[in-house]
């Protein structure tokens, strides 16, 4: 599985999250895409939408076990997707900046 550093993300790098709503309203990335991993294939149009047609997806969730199925199966469907090592816990340490909802300081959940 194709995995990238939260310390290699660049701000413009696409982002989605794959976690539950009650851990993107508690926390996330301010620029990502979120379809949890429970409706991602019900969703998928939604990602196709969203998605950059030639750049690469990141896929995050709280610590990589969810976000690498995604981004497998994004893979599988000829899409360049990566998961990114640690998730959203990682992203957190790092200093990187955590939201919810509001767009108030958030926290991983």
């Amino acid at each position: 599985m194709p995995t990238v550093e939260v310390t290699d993300l660049k701000d413009d790098d696409f982002l989605l999250d794959v976690r539950e709503d009650d851990e993107w309203q508690a926390g996330h990335a301010a620029k990502a895409l979120h379809i949890p991993l429970s409706d991602f294939v019900s969703r998928y149009g939604e990602f196709t939408e969203a998605a950059p047609q030639d750049g690469r997806v990141h896929v995050i969730c709280r610590s990589g076990g969810r976000s690498a199925q995604v981004a497998m199966y994004l893979v599988q469907q000829g899409i360049d997707a990566v998961n990114v090592d640690g998730g959203m816990q990682v992203w957190a340490a790092a200093g990187r900046p955590v939201v919810d909802d509001r767009g108030e300081p958030g926290f991983v959940l």
